[in-house]
Parts: C-alpha cells; structure tokens; sequence
C-alpha cells in the first residue's frame, strides 16, 4: 500500500506563486505514474499534471506554461510548482499514485488565489 500526504496549500493573490508537495510512503517502489489533480467547488475532479516513469511530464492545457511537475530521485517526494496563479486555479489539489495494485490518494490541500 502506498501513501500520499500533499501539503503546500495557501492563499495567495492573482500572479503569485506556490510550490505544493506530496510525500509518498509505503510500496513506493511499486509507484509508477504519479499525477496532480484538482477539484474546485460543485466541479468535478480534473487532471492537471502527469509525471512518468521515463521523466517525461503532461500539462493539462489550462496551466501548461504556468505549472511544472517534478520529483526527487528518492521518487518518494513529488511537486507542483505554480506560477502566474490565476483566481480560477482555486481548488483542492490531490496527488495520486498509479501503482500495480491501484491508485492511491492523498486527502488534499486547499489552494485559494485572490483577485
């Protein structure tokens, strides 16, 4: 079993920046793809960022340019750097570990920008 704990969350104004993290403990080694989503109020979760077993990284649309994905060597710490953070960024961003036994969670962390 693998677990996810983000942290990271703030408050911050339109513009500015955030670096969120996710600790990974456990099965880690059974870790393959590990992505970031989030889910703003009465929306339905979305991806946002993908990171792969080769390094390579995936940007939904909506915040390429903007958000860079990362990990460390260990492949047990993850993270979402945020740039340019925009009002419409505000939602919960969860980190999720795509494993040979399935997917695992982590319980979240609140993002707010300000206008």
């Amino acid at each position: 079993q693998v677990q996810m704990v983000e942290s990271g969350g703030d408050l911050v104004q339109a513009g500015g920046s955030l670096r969120l993290s996710c600790a990974a403990s456990g099965s880690i080694v059974g870790i393959s793809a590990v992505a970031w989503y989030r889910q703003a109020p009465d929306k339905q979760r979305e991806f946002v960022a993908g990171i792969y077993p080769s390094g390579s990284a995936k940007y939904d649309d909506s915040v390429a340019g903007r958000f860079r994905i990362s990990r460390n060597k260990a492949y047990n710490m993850f993270y979402l750097q945020m740039n340019n953070l925009k009002p419409e960024d505000t939602a919960v961003y969860y980190c999720k570990a795509a494993t040979n036994r399935g997917d695992y969670w982590g319980q979240g962390t609140q993002v707010t920008v300000s206008s």
